[in-house]
């Protein structure tokens, strides 16, 4: 029970650092015996990284059992990412002692949490007069500030990133003739009409009344291209750093993952298509070991059943572009590791305003008109007219007259208007729990001691896997040598009389299956390895009766189990 108040934060806002910071802590400070915060790095610009560690301590040590990794808001304005951390957080602890699924939970696992992966880039993100960058907030791939062309930012101090429109005859956009709100697209070969020139909202450099182009973000960098598995430098995969984990945010991930190899399954919060990625990104499931693949497609499926967003693969249905690859946590997750990884895509404007049967990247590139009208018009009905910003006049600094408005995409594309931020969270815990728990642990079957002589005693060691997936969780673990199979091993005193006569004090016993069927009750053969879940470790040993022995036995990723005996 908390030894007082739990927090109770707001889903609906997004919080700085310095309140973030102190909600982690408070949850730690209410229940202590649930929740630990620590720093697994420093971002770029300073800031701890925090990890929370979520287990009931008194049922054992965070490292001795099977553990679920979630993170969020590795990219900077992705910020519902985090919120979606945060609440399942709090329904963990809250729910901790009166829900059986979540007892059970933090009784035998433990949630690794990174609600904010990237503070410097949301801290940015959420300014008074925010910039909108994909990642950290260190120059790259040069140190230089722009000279020339547009820089995107907030110019009239609303706290928004809009865009601008100016009269052009040979402008790309034109005003819908049913609502002139609505900027679309010049017919080809259309002329004689009202055409404007749309360009983000920002400060122009050095204008020379003519030329205009939109400057990259001096800071260049895209986090999760920095990952070591299928890492390419910037000339293809742009964003992705001078060399893999040099940037002080992954590398802080991959050493707290790699120091941990508990971990068998990872989930990262992304925004927004509102869609359940899995592997694999850079080869087709046809490549996949057939069983990971099965694996990926059944909690896929309990993903979709659990949240309502579709989840579809990677390779197959989200290419940014149908002949590039991108690489990311996800690859380095299942490719390196062998453990089950899904990047969730949080919230869907287009679904809210009812637009169906549409292709998650294609649309972006190329959609019918009709689609425009039926947002504009949830942002009239459902956003007080926020989500599409009316067009005002603005006296541009350097361009002289031009209006502001359009998308607001920040905050509500990017992420859910206030009010629908916590119903989008709100969609994962079940999903979550059910990973977290078919996660594979050890378990103590039992310990023998047999006589053999007066000194002489045979000790034995029986385990099992009670989860539902193998100890070494996926094919891909094995084929990169990622996990061994239990270790057995025995501590005996360091005595003259005390001496080990058969067996070794640190053995490797074999790779556990968990108890998921391997076929239906129907297939043509029955199933061999009845026992495939159960292991034995053997021991004969010469010391006088009333010797206290230990046993320990440790499987990576289903956790370590330990016995005191007696020979007697």
């Amino acid at each position: 029970m908390p030894t007082q108040p739990l927090p109770t934060p707001r889903f609906d806002e997004f919080p700085r650092y310095d309140a973030l910071t102190q909600l982690l802590f408070a949850y730690a400070e209410a229940c202590p015996n649930l929740v630990s915060v620590r720093s697994i790095g420093k971002s770029f610009e300073g800031r701890d990284i925090w990890a929370v560690i979520l287990t009931n301590t008194a049922t054992g040590a965070d490292v001795d059992k099977p553990a679920f990794w979630v993170d969020g808001n590795i990219h900077a304005a992705e910020l519902t990412a985090c919120t979606t951390c945060l609440y399942y957080l709090h329904e963990l602890v809250s729910k901790h002692g009166t829900d059986a699924q979540v007892t059970h939970l933090l009784d035998t696992r433990v949630i690794y949490m990174v609600p904010r992966l990237n503070p410097d880039g949301a801290e940015l993100a959420l300014a008074d007069r925010p910039r909108h960058i994909r990642s950290s907030t260190r120059p790259y791939p040069f140190d230089e500030e722009p000279v020339d062309g547009l820089t995107v930012e907030d110019i009239d101090g609303d706290g928004r990133i809009l865009q601008m429109r100016l009269p052009d005859p040979h402008g790309g956009y034109k005003q819908h003739p049913d609502d002139p709100r609505l900027m679309v697209a010049r017919e080809p070969g259309e002329f004689g009409g009202d055409y404007f020139r749309l360009m983000p909202e920002g400060f122009v450099l050095n204008h020379d009344g003519l030329t205009i182009k939109v400057n990259k973000d001096s800071e260049g960098l895209d986090l999760n291209r920095n990952f070591p598995a299928g890492w390419r430098q910037e000339f293809e995969q742009l964003g992705a750093g001078p060399y893999p984990t040099s940037e002080p945010e992954v590398r802080a991930m991959v050493d707290f993952m790699v120091g941990h190899p508990n971990i068998g399954a990872a989930i990262s919060f992304h925004t927004h298509s509102g869609v359940i990625l899995r592997p694999c990104g850079t080869r087709s499931d046809d490549d996949m070991a057939p069983e990971d693949l099965w694996a990926f497609q059944r909690f896929s499926a309990l993903g979709e059943k659990h949240t309502g967003y579709p989840a579809v693969s990677i390779w197959h249905e989200f290419k940014y572009h149908p002949k590039e690859v991108i690489t990311g946590t996800q690859d380095w997750v299942y490719e390196h590791l062998g453990a089950l990884f899904w990047v969730v895509e949080l919230w869907s404007p287009n679904k809210e305003a009812g637009i169906t049967g549409y292709k998650w990247i294609d649309w972006f590139r190329q959609h019918p008109v009709e689609d425009d009208l039926k947002l504009l018009k949830w942002s009239d009905e459902h956003c007080g007219g926020q989500a599409h910003v009316d067009w005002r006049p603005f006296q541009h600094p350097q361009l002289g007259a031009v209006e502001i408005g359009g998308w607001d995409k920040m905050n509500f594309w990017r992420n859910p208007p206030p009010h629908l931020r916590e119903r989008e969270a709100a969609r994962f815990p079940a999903w979550l729990n059910q990973i977290a728990l078919s996660l594979p642990k050890l378990e103590l079957l039992r310990t023998e001691v047999r006589a053999l002589g007066s000194d002489t005693w045979r000790v034995r060691m029986a385990v099992a896997n009670s989860g539902w997936l193998p100890a070494y969780v996926t094919k891909q673990a094995l084929a990169r040598k990622q996990v061994r199979g239990v270790i057995f091993e025995i501590l005996i005193p360091q005595e003259p009389a005390v001496s080990l006569l058969s067996g070794k004090p640190r053995m490797e016993g074999p790779q556990l299956e968990g108890h998921a069927p391997k076929q239906s009750q129907l297939a043509f053969l029955p199933e061999r390895d009845i026992t495939g879940d159960r292991a034995v470790g053997e021991w004969v040993v010469r010391a006088p009766k009333g010797t206290r022995i230990s046993l320990i036995a440790t499987a990576d990723r289903a956790g370590t189990v330990r016995s005191e005996i007696t020979l007697d």
